[in-house]
């Protein structure tokens, strides 16, 4: 499948770099970018200029590899290749150079891509250039064509060059920003002025396999499945006196929105919680889970449902420990009759927090998506990010995020300060509020959300190649552990010290 042809002025090198920069935006490592023109056409400068960005290094020397055939970069990323196959006479030399082996994992960017005959994956970006000696000896032209899936990603490219253009942002520099587990992306959008925004693309999610009943994970937890429940929740946010990020523009269609730069200071460093934000950050809880809000939200794009955290979401969630963290970490195999004696342990566990009174959870609410801003005051100090994924559910859950964070090391004394301040001012707000019943909540959601955080973690790391997250497993276990000390799980307890003793033994926290 080829998409629509883009084309682009090129008038001057300025205006090639910018255009690496939008080529940059949408490919990753396994991606191919296949460059074609007349000897002379600027595929050569085409090439530097996107390996430079990529590479965050706009003085790197990549000189053009017309005689090495192959140059390779490592970029924080991934491996680049920068091909040229003008010398190659037959595809068969290929093997020879050890091209499967090099391009593996890299994103390749290949001149005069003929030569290769099939050898080369269906799915590209073709980029052909034209020099225009009638309007200067640097004037080119550029006919863009994706093929396959990168056909799709450069409608969803061209659909975030006019959404800039509409809101004024297309002329601002863009730098990829790093994302965390999720399949979204974001660029930091930056005006000549220092003015910035955030480009977040998020598309619209494709259904995994089946899990249960013929669904897809995604849907049994009610993940998002576009960008709608984000623009919801932003605005519904804002519209409750919290700092979610001004949205400039959306296209709700592409999954793209613009959208206020909250800046980067966090609500942790590199020591670990910073008391007093942490404070502020239970307070803006406390406040929020106090207040009597909407199930269904009215935004500019209609009307939005929030979904329930029901028992059958909590349960799938915390299964991810038996199928991933079980097997691929502690090479544990357990028999179905072991799973089914998991299952029935958390049914019963469960059963409370998924029958009490429903509230805004944002589900995510941890260190990573919560920014310190200083220059507001009471809850508008803290910034909200990543709250696509937000549900009615118990209090608890959000809580227990903060303070048992799967990134950052909660000091126990923090903890229990912060829970008990949070409690008082529930306690002092709200008739009825039990102090126990809370705390019985806090602990079988903190359970859960550990279970469901080492399979996260695991799966991240054996199925998406993703290791660093392994780093963290010390810590969650540590939660886990701490949780199941509560007597409300006590059975789930005795089932982790008949099959998984493992989680038990002391380890060190990086």
């Amino acid at each position: 499948m080829s998409g629509p042809v883009w084309r682009v002025e090129l008038p001057d090198e300025a205006a090639t770099r910018a255009l690496a920069r939008e080529i940059a935006g949408m490919v990753g490592a396994g991606d191919l970018v296949t460059l074609s023109g007349d000897l002379g056409a600027g595929k050569t400068t085409l090439a530097r200029a996107l390996i430079r960005v990529l590479a965050d290094d706009p003085e790197l020397e990549a000189p053009s590899p017309t005689f090495t055939l192959m140059q390779v970069y490592d970029t924080a990323d991934f491996p680049v290749i920068h091909a040229d196959l003008y010398r190659v006479k037959d595809p068969s030399e290929l093997a020879e150079l050890g091209w499967d082996e090099a391009s593996e994992g890299a994103l390749v960017i290949v001149e005069w891509a003929e030569r290769a005959g099939s050898a080369l994956a269906a799915d590209r970006i073709d980029i052909k250039l034209y020099t225009d000696a009638k309007r200067g000896p640097d004037y080119r032209h550029a006919e863009i064509v994706g093929h396959g899936e990168a056909a799709r990603r450069l409608v969803r490219l061209r659909g975030a060059q006019n959404l800039l253009e509409r809101c004024g942002w297309d002329e601002a520099e863009r730098r990829h920003m790093q994302g965390d587990a999720s399949t979204r992306a974001y660029e930091l959008l930056v005006k000549f002025d220092g003015d910035k925004a955030v480009l977040m693309i998020s598309p619209p999610r494709a259904d995994g396999p089946p899990v249960k009943g013929g669904k897809p994970y995604s849907a049994l937890v009610h993940l998002a499945e576009d960008i709608k429940p984000f623009v919801a929740m932003d605005e519904a946010l804002i519209a409750q006196g919290f700092s979610a990020p001004r949205l400039f523009a959306a296209d709700l269609d592409a999954g793209l929105a613009v959208l206020e730069y909250l800046g980067d200071e966090g609500v942790a460093d590199a020591d670990g919680p910073r008391p007093e934000r942490y404070s502020e950050a239970m307070r803006l809880l406390a406040h929020l889970h106090g207040k009597k809000l909407p199930e269904e939200i009215a935004f500019s794009g209609g009307t939005y449902r929030l979904p329930t955290y029901d028992l059958g979401a909590f349960l799938t969630e915390a299964e991810l420990l038996v199928e991933w963290y079980a097997p691929h970490i502690l090479g544990v195999q357990l028999a179905s009759g072991a799973r089914a004696q998991y299952e029935n342990a958390w049914r019963g566990i469960l059963a409370g927090p998924a029958a009490e009174a429903k509230i805004w959870t944002l589900r995510d609410y941890h260190s990573p998506n919560l920014l310190w801003l200083a220059n507001r005051v009471g809850d508008q100090r803290v910034g909200l990010l990543d709250f696509q994924d937000a549900v009615l559910g118990p209090p608890a859950y959000d809580l227990v995020s903060l303070l048992q964070d799967a990134r950052v090391t909660m000091p126990d004394d923090l903890e229990l300060k912060l829970l008990g301040a949070y409690s008082f001012i529930r306690k002092n707000t709200e008739e009825g509020f039990d102090v126990a019943s809370f705390a019985t909540s806090y602990a079988v959601m903190g359970a859960q959300r550990a279970s469901k955080i080492l399979g996260i973690f695991a799966r991240l790391d054996k199925r998406d190649g993703k290791p660093s997250y392994l780093a963290h497993i010390p810590r969650v276990k540590n939660y886990l552990k701490k949780n199941l000390g509560h007597p409300a799980l006590a059975e789930l307890k005795a089932w982790f010290e008949q099959y998984m003793p493992q989680l038990f033994v002391e380890e060190t926290v990086a």
